[in-house]
């Protein structure tokens, strides 16, 4: 519980500082380019530290790494009100603060990822009941954080709603160091990675050379380019053409609702099902909904399909979260969920680019309808992907333990100069 209650405050920090922060530049500057580039400056940095982040998480330990990045985030953003109030606040300070915030993040987000197989254990949960749960507060924790944020900045002005950011990522810092949980402490000499960039190269290879990683992770950023665009571009495009802000918003909360849905239902039941499966309904049933928002039907029926679409990707979010936990060695894990983790974060921007450039020449729908055939080809090229039948055979990860035979070969073959592609189940299949 402890674990997720961080997970729910840093996620609720994060999310009021996305309506924040773009309020407090317009506020400020009264110019809509300077919140494009406040927005643009800091996803560069966002994701090169998400590249590097398993890597650090690897290095200090799991609940080190993440004790201090939510300490150097609230510290980041509790010091734009402080600046404000000693130097007086312009564009400059804000995309210097906002960026450093950004950089530290993703090593927060990917060591409590990390500490899941651990926490469930402690907690008697199976790891596929616990992942769908952690999904699912990652949803709740991206509602309720917009929404204080927007009622603070009516409330009480958009520089001192920062403060409700800074608290969060103070208290989720403080629910981790209560946390006992065996392997989450800095790590044994032998296992830190052997510097920065070798031991991201190391994260670069596992992932590379492993045919079921490879495969959601590239499904999964496909997924996610079409995800965002479709929240960040189309629907703000369209809805503002009709001067309805208020179903804009409605919508994205349908999709939250609907993702918390999804997740909480591959938590309940998810089990009873094979998980190549699941994912493969799941891709496709994605990518059903998505075309019938596509075509911009009447407003009920988008409520609807926006709600389909959150329903529908619920269990990726927690398949994908197992394949990595499962998939990794105990002293590797940070860096392998570290770089699929920043191959989401690149996905995304990508697909404004690309999304954002075709809506500007040729408009919403004919843009809508091109993204939603191009994803309707993955989805169906992902029911032949063969890879995803080994999400049916996952074992989840043993409780760290030096004496374990299984994780000592694989302590043992990830060393080695040969990348282990298939993590084996039975000690014997190292003998080759």
């Amino acid at each position: 519980m402890l674990l997720e209650a961080a997970t729910l405050v840093s996620g609720a920090g994060n999310g009021a500082a996305l309506v924040v922060l773009p309020w407090l530049v317009l506020e400020r500057t009264g110019s809509a380019g300077s919140a494009g580039l406040l927005a643009a400056v800091t996803a560069l940095p966002l994701l090169a530290s998400s590249l590097f982040s398993g890597t650090v998480v690897d290095t200090l330990g799991r609940q080190r790494a993440a004790i201090g990045a939510d300490v150097l985030s609230c510290a980041s953003v509790a010091a734009i009100p402080l600046v404000d109030r000693a130097f007086g606040l312009n564009l400059g300070w804000l995309v210097v603060l906002a960026v450093v915030g950004a950089v530290f993040d993703p090593a927060g987000v990917t060591a409590r990822e990390t500490m899941l197989p651990e926490a469930a254990a402690a907690a008697r949960m199976p790891l596929e009941r616990a992942n769908g749960l952690h999904e699912a507060v990652w949803s709740v924790a991206y509602i309720v954080g917009p929404g204080a944020g927007g009622v603070l900045i009516a409330w009480v002005g958009a520089i001192d709603a920062l403060w409700i950011a800074a608290v969060g990522f103070a208290a989720s810092a403080a629910f981790v160091a209560l946390l006992r949980l065996p392997g989450t402490s800095a790590p044994h000499p032998d296992d830190e990675p052997d510097g920065m960039w070798a031991g991201t190269k190391a994260g670069l290879r596992f992932v590379r050379h492993d045919p079921l990683l490879l495969a959601i992770t590239l499904l999964s950023a496909v997924l996610i380019s079409v995800y965002m665009p479709v929240e960040g571009v189309l629907l703000p495009v369209h809805f503002e053409a009709l001067d309805e802000p208020g179903r804009l918003g409605s919508t994205f909360v349908a999709m939250s609702v609907g993702g918390i849905v999804g997740a909480l239902a591959y938590s309940a039941w998810g089990a009873r099902f094979r998980r190549s499966l699941v994912f493969r309904l799941s891709l496709v049933l994605t990518t059903a909904f998505i075309v019938v928002l596509a075509v911009l039907p009447s407003f009920p029926l988008m409520l609807v399909a926006s709600f389909g679409i959150g329903t529908a990707y619920g269990p990726i979010g927690p398949l994908v979260n197992l394949a990595m936990q499962a998939r990794s060695p105990q002293h590797m894990r940070g860096r392998v969920m570290g770089i699929i983790t920043s191959t989401e974060y690149a996905a995304g921007p990508v697909g404004y680019l690309l999304v954002g450039a075709a809506t500007a020449r040729w408009g919403v729908e004919p843009t809508f309808v091109a993204l939603a055939v191009v994803l309707a080809l993955v989805a169906v090229a992902g029911l032949f992907v063969r890879d995803l039948g080994e999400l049916d055979g996952l074992v989840p990860p043993a409780e760290p333990d030096a004496e374990h035979p299984v994780a000592a070969a694989l302590d043992e073959a990830t060393r080695g100069p040969v990348p282990l592609v298939h993590p084996p189940r039975d000690p014997d299949q190292l003998s080759r």
